[in-house]
């Protein structure tokens, strides 16, 4: 086994995930699932091997929606891959193809609006006509990053309507299972809809999941397997996986970055060097780990200029606290550094939001702290504090 960061993972060697798949396809026999899950924490390895390896009586279909930016990239994405299932299974419907051809979805001459959300539907209805001995399961990786461009590219009516028809299809048909997950939260999307007085709760059918990263034993078993692959020099092999694992907070991706380090610096696989390296990676000019994308996005999800200020005023508190802090010794320290932040409602809302963005978490006493250490620790060093 290589180190392989940011590349696609061989399913064989995805470590750990056993029982949130298992989770996942336990949920979906009951419905659709909301997959929610932190940049670079594995979700779409988890997804391909959910593909690679289905559960018994299913056919599982993976697609990466992240580059469709209009409603008719969306249906026609759609209609292809429905089309090829169908052939797999030696199936013909025709509704959709009928309103494919006739509206000439293939063209690129063509400029007049076609009918994508009829496709979309015919699409979709005529794969659930088809009665089968095997369920099917549409991945939809990279949904809000979708909607979001839709937004952009037509309208955040257009963004509404594509929502909103995927849930009526699961409302209509039973069988039908979707599974969304993205690296923006569809919260945002959907929180820029209801700001341009869209009323839509398009996802409040399905059911939450998290990906979380490894437990402290597969992240380690999984740092072992790579410093064994790299042939890496070592003292000691289960010591070196052990800091491997810990320094990377338990996330996969950065496993496997402090592994290719290691054997592209050619240096010995041993806790002290690898201390050493994580720390001029984290203050890296070039961000190896891409770490920088947790500051840059504030100003893209909190587009109002004082909820992005609020956000790294917290932030910085939380970095340099100690311990888990109240909402109240939140508040007095925000006012501290400014009197613009003064509503306790306002900090509450922000905080929430901060939650599902996977910045922050609470403990069981409700008090607040870094949701992964590893960003706390990052946080702190990019900001100089």
């Amino acid at each position: 086994m290589k180190a392989n960061p940011g590349g696609l993972i061989d399913p064989e060697f995805i470590f750990g995930r056993e029982k949130l798949i298992q989770s996942i396809w336990d949920r979906l026999e009951q419905q659709c699932v909301l997959l929610n899950a932190e940049r670079r924490i594995g979700k779409t390895s988890v997804l391909r091997k959910m593909v690679d390896q289905p559960a018994d009586g299913w056919f599982a279909v993976f697609q990466d929606l992240e580059d469709i930016h209009t409603t008719d990239e969306f249906a026609t994405t759609v209609y292809d891959e429905i089309q090829q299932y169908l052939s797999f299974i030696k199936k013909v419907a025709n509704t959709a193809r009928k309103i494919y051809e006739e509206n000439e979805f293939g063209s690129v001459k063509k400029t007049t609006s076609r009918p994508w959300k009829k496709l979309l539907t015919a699409s979709i209805e005529d794969l659930v006509s088809q009665q089968t001995d095997q369920k099917l399961v549409m991945f939809w990786d990279e949904v809000p990053y979708m909607i979001d461009n839709i937004r952009k590219a037509e309208s955040e009516q257009s963004a509404a309507e594509v929502l909103d028809t995927l849930r009526k299809l699961r409302q209509k048909h039973a069988d039908l299972r979707m599974v969304f997950t993205g690296s923006i939260g569809l919260h945002h999307v959907v929180s820029g809809l209801h700001s341009a007085k869209i009323a839509t709760a398009p996802v409040n059918d399905m059911f939450a999941i998290e990906v979380t990263p490894l437990a402290p034993a597969d992240a380690r078993e999984l740092a072992k397997a790579l410093i064994e692959g790299e042939n890496l020099p070592t003292s000691g092999i289960d010591e070196a996986a052990i800091a491997v694992a810990d320094e990377a907070g338990y996330f996969p991706f950065y496993i496997h970055h402090i592994v290719s380090a290691l054997k592209l610096d050619e240096l010995r696989a041993e806790p002290n060097i690898i201390q050493e390296l994580v720390q001029r990676q984290l203050v890296d000019a070039n961000d190896p780990w891409e770490l920088g994308h947790f500051r840059e996005r504030i100003r893209i999800y909190y587009q109002d200029p004082q909820d992005a200020k609020l956000v790294n005023l917290i932030l910085d508190t939380m970095a340099t606290a100690d311990e888990a802090q109240s909402l109240t010794n939140l508040l007095n320290a925000v006012n501290s550094q400014t009197a613009e932040f003064d509503d306790r409602d306002n900090l509450i809302r922000v905080l929430r939001l901060m939650e599902r963005d996977h910045y922050l978490t609470r403990d069981s006493d409700g008090n607040y702290e870094f949701r992964f250490p590893l960003i706390r620790r990052w946080w702190k060093l990019d900001r100089g504090l």
